[in-house]
């Protein structure tokens, strides 16, 4: 397909997938989130995703949440993208906590592939139990072992979980996906997946120029917009890879999905990433799972 050949960085995973993930990834949460029946077929939701295919997009996120993991699958299917130039991901939710294993290959069905590149759960919040959290991690390392997929990872897990599961895990999570932006940088969250080598991904990472409007970061981004000839949320794309996160984002918009593909032909330096987090970090905003925080929680 045209497109695919673009040149967009891979960030090594600590297991797993041995070219890594692609550092920009395509989402079919947020605006696409179904609210109502799953069995409708949202045929835009396809389109979309074959639109990002097609212009080099190769990570492509997904979840049982979200319910549109079917168009996915068909997205995939007609996109006529090799399987082995796609990076895959979906996750497991609460209600399917007590047979992953299912879950996964239900999830499989719908996306009409053998395996999935990588698979998280989806949310810690489904127990207040150290075991449970450990005796989920273990069923998640059988999963892959046995091949229905390649990587293992966590969503929305914060320093406490993650530290009961590393407690018994034979297998460290490659991944923990996060909600990440200049207004919510997680610092202690971020040194512990540094220290076992976990990866970040960041959803939400345009929040501070889509939602968290006005802010202290507006400015300065603006003049690097100039300086880069690109738009601020490139600049937010950009500030997330230079610090090895991997933005998930996504748009219904042809021309703002090219446009963030952009993300990969510059690089901010040492000295303006550093701004950005020192702008950031004046203020706090969070955009999801807001009722397991307090107001100013920022683990």
């Amino acid at each position: 397909m045209a497109g695919l050949d673009l040149t967009i960085p891979h960030l090594k995973l600590n297991h797993g997938n041995s070219t890594g993930m692609p550092m920009l990834g395509y989402g079919t949460g947020t605006a696409w989130y179904k609210t109502g029946e799953e069995s409708k077929t949202d045929q835009a939701v396809i389109d979309s995703v074959k639109i990002a295919i097609q212009l080099g997009y190769t990570h492509l996120d997904g979840a049982e949440m979200y319910k549109t993991e079917s168009e996915l699958g068909t997205a995939i299917k007609e996109s006529g993208a090799a399987r082995e130039k796609l990076f895959v991901t979906t996750k497991v939710d609460k209600p399917n906590m007590h047979d992953i294993e299912g879950a996964l290959k239900t999830s499989l069905k719908k996306l009409q592939l053998d395996y999935v590149d990588l698979y998280l759960i989806h949310q810690p919040f489904f127990t207040e139990s150290e075991a449970d959290l450990q005796k989920t991690w273990a069923t998640m390392e059988a999963i892959q072992q046995s091949g229905l997929a390649k990587s293992i990872g966590v969503s929305n897990y914060l320093p406490a979980h993650l530290n009961a599961i590393l407690k018994t895990a034979k297998i460290v999570p490659a991944c923990n996906q996060i909600e990440f932006h200049p207004y919510l940088q997680r610092t202690e969250l971020l040194a512990l997946h540094k220290q076992h080598g976990i990866a970040t991904a960041a959803f939400g990472p345009l929040t501070a120029g889509t939602k968290a409007k006005p802010g202290p970061v507006d400015d300065y981004v603006s003049r690097l917009v100039k300086k880069y000839a690109v738009s601020e949320n490139e600049i937010y794309l950009r500030w997330c890879i230079d610090q090895d996160i991997v933005p998930i984002t996504t748009s219904s918009k042809e021309q703002r999905l090219s446009d963030y593909l952009r993300a990969a032909t510059f690089k901010l330096t040492p000295a303006e990433i550093k701004e950005i987090n020192r702008l950031g970090q004046q203020k706090h905003f969070r955009g999801f799972w807001q009722k397991y925080f307090g107001e100013n929680d920022r683990t």
